[in-house]
């Protein structure tokens, strides 16, 4: 049975998952859907054994009560458990529409720039970004199709109560859903052949969506853009103004944020992890408390994404809250948005103080990642190391080349990743180096939330049998997408470029990185307590495994001679 997957929202409130590699020294993977979509606890379905026809029906019942998040989740995993379903991926497509929508019209810079921007402007970042795939997207783009999808997402928008309170506050509702069941009709004997002639289309559409309903081209082009970019896979979308910024603050390991790792439940924010130093930090707030409200909105109210996204804002600004104690009782607090440093490596110990088993969970993967595994070896190897688990579990990822250099501290030789695009320079093989490498027994922990850089790193360790793999079937993220920042306007691109391989060759998409011992999922362990004091947590059965994996020669790994690298 899949079973959805709690949603963690790391330090800068939102889930990230980010691959580093060649173009314009930028490539990444964006948020990989499970960990951009908050899913409450209690509602969120399981696919079981069942028809196609039973999970349609329990799809639609989703979207009718306009649960997005929850309806994409609910078809990814039936479309798993029936691959040739077209009415599957067609009702995927719609709630990934609906939710897209709903999401863009809560974001002030992109509402900002639709107010800014002038219907040329987007036609021609429009252009420009079908140039990029043109050039760059994985797989050969069908202009057909992108058309298709840009018609459904202004149908989509047109039965949004925020786009149109934006958008479309005074206009007659008959009249809008006449004008929306006309749109494919109007344009779909207009050729689609070229990129050029979907310009042309968008324009057209523009120019009779401002006659009939007085709907600013702006908004007519930007729908046209966002169906044609955000359906092609889940991962490649539009980014708008803020979210480009916060991307490449994620790379550099730093952002604008509170300093706090939440977890959505049905009626608040739950508050895991506090980054010592940071904002909330000093504001008082500790790991295992909760959010109750965020400025005007109660989180009992809202959506935990638009709980979470409230906690955005602009450096040195102010962000409202009410915090339950861990005790029960609620206080009132302003904390000030701040610039805080990422960090990626937690809870470095040691598990198994008789046998010096070390201990450190890793996150995500950021530009200061090397640095900051690095450290945290040297400062279990000083105090007597002989053998390590790293912890990968919920880590959706993180750039590219912390990956690979991670491996290679473990790897005395051969191939780590190899990555392939139609683009030619989109494929490349990466290779470890004898120096530096740390020769002592390994176990790394996975389960079905690590993606992406957290399965090129397990994936290069179970297949050149470097370590134990112990936990779940990883995620099975295993594509890279670059981003481009455009040239017309404020706006990024994050686009699929390329597929990543582990050293055997096996395709990380759809399929994961299975352990050596599988074990059922637990939380994640050694979290400081509300006393900052690290704990062992001795109910986490995969870690229990993993060190008694490294006791056993026969999983560790291959005769280990050196503890030091070299």
């Amino acid at each position: 049975m899949v079973q959805p997957a709690r949603v963690r929202t790391r330090w800068r409130n939102l889930a990230l998952t980010m691959v580093l590699s060649g173009i314009f020294g930028m490539l990444v993977d964006t948020q990989y859907l499970p960990a951009q979509i908050p899913v409450a606890d209690d509602v969120a379905p399981e696919i079981g054994e069942t028809d196609e026809k039973s999970a349609i029906d329990l799809g639609l019942d989703l979207e009718q009560s306009q649960l997005w998040g929850e309806a994409i989740r609910h078809y990814e995993s039936a479309s798993k458990q029936f691959p040739k379903s077209t009415s599957l991926y067609q009702r995927l497509i719609i709630s990934r529409l609906h939710f897209d929508v709903v999401r863009r019209y809560q974001d002030p810079s992109f509402l900002a720039a639709t107010q800014r921007l002038s219907t040329g402007q987007v036609l021609d970042l429009y252009s420009e970004i079908l140039s990029s795939l043109q050039n760059h997207y994985v797989d050969q783009v069908e202009w057909d199709r992108l058309m298709l999808h840009g018609t459904a997402a202004l149908e989509v928008a047109l039965t949004e109560q925020k786009f149109l309170a934006k958008m479309l506050p005074n206009t007659d509702s008959g009249k809008i859903e006449n004008f929306r069941q006309s749109v494919h009709r109007r344009v779909s004997d207009r050729s689609t052949s070229t990129r050029f002639d979907l310009r042309a289309n968008a324009a057209f559409v523009a120019e009779i969506a401002a006659k009939e309903l007085e709907l600013p081209g702006t908004a007519t082009a930007l729908e046209f853009l966002c169906g044609a970019v955000s359906t092609l896979d889940p991962y490649t979308r539009l980014l708008s103004p803020d979210q480009l910024d916060e991307m490449f603050s994620n790379i550099e390991g730093n952002f604008v944020g509170l300093g706090v790792e939440l977890k959505t439940e049905p009626k608040h924010l739950q508050i895991l992890s506090v980054i010592p130093g940071g904002p909330a930090d000093q504001a008082g707030i500790k790991a295992g408390e909760r959010i109750l409200r965020v400025e005007e909105a109660e989180t009992s109210e809202v959506s935990p994404e638009f709980a979470a996204d409230l906690l955005r804002g602009p450096e040195q600004s102010y962000v409202s809250l009410s915090i339950q104690g861990i005790e029960g009782s609620t206080r009132e607090l302003n904390v000030q948005r701040r610039r805080v440093d990422v960090p990626c490596v937690e809870n470095i110990h040691f598990v198994d103080v008789a046998n010096r088993v070390g201990y450190f969970r890793l996150t995500n993967f950021q530009k200061t990642t090397t640095t900051d595994v690095e450290s945290a070896l040297w400062k279990l190897h000083r105090e007597g190391m002989r053998s390590l688990v790293i912890d990968v579990r919920g880590n959706p990822g993180g750039l590219l080349s912390a990956a690979v250099d991670l491996a290679d501290r473990f790897l005395l030789d051969g191939r780590i990743v190899t990555t392939r695009g139609r683009n030619r320079r989109e494929n490349a093989e990466y290779n470890a180096h004898r120096t530096n490498t740390w020769n002592l027994p390994i176990a790394v922990l996975i389960d079905r939330d690590s993606a992406s850089a957290s399965e090129i790193f397990a994936g290069a360790i179970a297949d050149r049998k470097r370590g134990v793999i112990v936990g779940e079937t990883s995620y099975g993220k295993g594509s890279v997408q670059g981003i481009f920042r455009m040239q017309a306007a404020n706006f990024g691109l994050c686009l699929t470029t390329a597929k990543f391989y582990s050293p055997s060759g096996k395709a990380i998409s759809n399929h994961g990185v299975s352990p050596d011992v599988p074990v059922n999922p637990t939380y994640i362990a050694a979290r400081p307590n509300s006393l900052g004091e690290i704990t062992l947590d001795t109910e986490d059965a995969a870690l229990q495994k993993a060190i008694t994996g490294l006791a056993d020669p026969k999983l560790s790994s291959r005769d280990q001679t050196a503890a030091i690298p070299r």
